[in-house]
């Protein structure tokens, strides 16, 4: 296994982050176990989840995937100092998760101490916003106009901005978390946030977790730029594009208990003509070399320069060996060249 470093702040972090947000749904508590304990025999130290989980999010599902992390935790206790957990606090527009208010310094305090009972631990070593107060141009939303920049009140969010780091420091101060990111936002988001931090010398954020894969690339090159010459690890999410990538959504099909036979928070927006072409050329370049359509598109996100350590999730064991092993099968310059032309056709399928 291949590590990195966590953003500016040292931590020593595997190429290869476990997600989680089928735990609770897809997956049940033994599922998870195989997982966890499969990823950590591999060499995995990286687990992401989020107080919002399962996904497709519902009162019934929410804290769910946190709580099966942490009945494996209590039962792994020595283990707990060799991994880095990261959770996420929701943001605002969920009914059932603090009436569906924003995220303020207040929410951060209480959301943290929430999850860290659900996780049975004393800490949390990386603690993220899961998407941020204002609009940001994620879940198909980065087409221009479709909603407006300038409508944002920037002083108002920099303001609440600040009250979120200082909810942060105080978790940090008491020991509750160990460093914080952003997911879901956006250079302006990360640059405001490094300003407020020096400014007021509070924490600083080391991470950002956004969308990325062959078929969603908008953060390169200028978010990625960005990350880079300010030490913030890139976290990519959804490498497979909601699965897509895979090929198991070709021509319609619905596998049986695939993510796309349940009902979508965001529907299936993914799901374009163009980008079922793209995936159909994607499948036949990784049949001529050797590999899955996933392992293709994982392999591919893995060498992008800026890239820390990429985000995977699997509803079975076959699917996790496959995607794990995806990180060990280098591309070859023939490919990258073939990979290159089908993403110059297809850049933004959707």
């Amino acid at each position: 296994m291949e590590f990195t470093t966590l953003g500016s702040n040292g931590l020593s972090i595997s190429k290869i982050c476990l997600g989680t947000m089928t735990w609770g749904l897809q997956n049940n508590q033994q599922d998870a176990n195989q997982q966890i304990e499969y990823s950590v025999d591999q060499g995995i130290n990286f687990i992401d989840t989020a107080e919002m989980y399962a996904v497709p999010p519902s009162p019934e599902t929410y804290g769910k995937t946190e709580s099966i992390l942490g009945n494996w935790l209590a039962k792994n206790k020595t283990q707990r100092k060799d991994l880095i957990i990261a959770s996420k606090i929701a943001g605002a527009g969920v009914p059932w998760i603090r009436d569906g208010g924003p995220i303020t310094g207040e929410a951060v305090e209480q959301a943290v101490d929430e999850s860290l009972k659900r996780l049975q631990t004393d800490y949390i070593d990386l603690y993220q916003l899961h998407w941020p107060n204002r609009t940001s141009p994620h879940f198909s939303k980065h087409w221009p106009n479709q909603f407006k920049f300038s409508d944002v009140n920037a002083e108002e969010h920099t303001a609440q901005m600040l009250d979120i780091l200082q909810g942060l420091n105080r978790c940090i101060k008491a020991g509750k978390i160990g460093h914080c990111g952003l997911s879901d936002d956006t250079t302006w988001g990360i640059n405001t946030y490094l300003k407020l931090s020096e400014k007021h010398d509070l924490p600083r954020m080391v991470s950002i977790q956004n969308e990325f894969s062959l078929l969603h690339a908008k953060d390169w090159p200028y978010l990625i730029e960005n990350c880079v010459h300010e030490d913030i690890a890139y976290l990519p999410w959804s490498p497979l594009a909601g699965g897509m990538l895979s090929g198991k959504y070709l021509n319609g099909v619905r596998p049986e208990g695939s993510r796309w036979t349940l009902a979508q928070r965001n529907g299936l927006f993914r799901d374009t003509l163009a980008a079922q072409k793209a995936i159909a050329a994607y499948a036949e370049i990784a049949k001529q070399n050797g590999f899955t359509p996933a392992q293709l598109a994982l392999a591919w996100c893995a060498q992008v320069d800026g890239v820390s350590s990429t985000i995977i999730g699997a509803t079975s064991m076959s699917q996790l060996q496959d995607d794990i092993k995806a990180f060990s099968m280098p591309l070859s310059e023939q490919a990258l060249t073939d990979i290159e032309s089908v993403f110059k056709t297809y850049p933004v399928p959707f």
